[in-house]
């Protein structure tokens, strides 16, 4: 599928990326990416996301040096949400966890 034919549109711009480990298939996080954000992804090889709060794109370990260097992308069939598989350096956690993804709802 190609980038033009993802539906950023339906999510204001925004689409939901799971960040899933490649190997172990785990899920690390949820973030959202636009389309500039899909593209350096893209061309770097390393996941970048959009930052609702902070409305700017950011690359996942720019500060952390918690990376995630993206093994493939993967998109769902309405073409609204993305998965990258990627391999996952340090936690993907900014609590300090591996997964954000590690608490129960009672």
């Amino acid at each position: 599928m190609k980038v033009d034919e993802i539906d950023f549109k339906k999510g204001g711009g925004l689409v939901p990326v799971v960040a899933q480990d490649a190997e172990s298939r785990e899920i690390l996080m949820l973030a959202y990416a636009n389309k500039e954000a899909l593209d350096k992804t893209r061309q770097t090889g390393y996941a970048h996301y959009y930052s609702r709060s902070r409305r700017r794109i950011w690359m996942k370990g720019e500060e952390s040096g918690n990376r995630q260097k993206v093994i493939k992308i993967l998109v769902d069939c309405d073409a609204d949400s993305l998965i990258y598989l990627v391999e996952q350096t340090g936690v993907a956690c900014h609590t300090g966890n591996k997964s954000c993804f590690y608490r129960l709802v009672e």
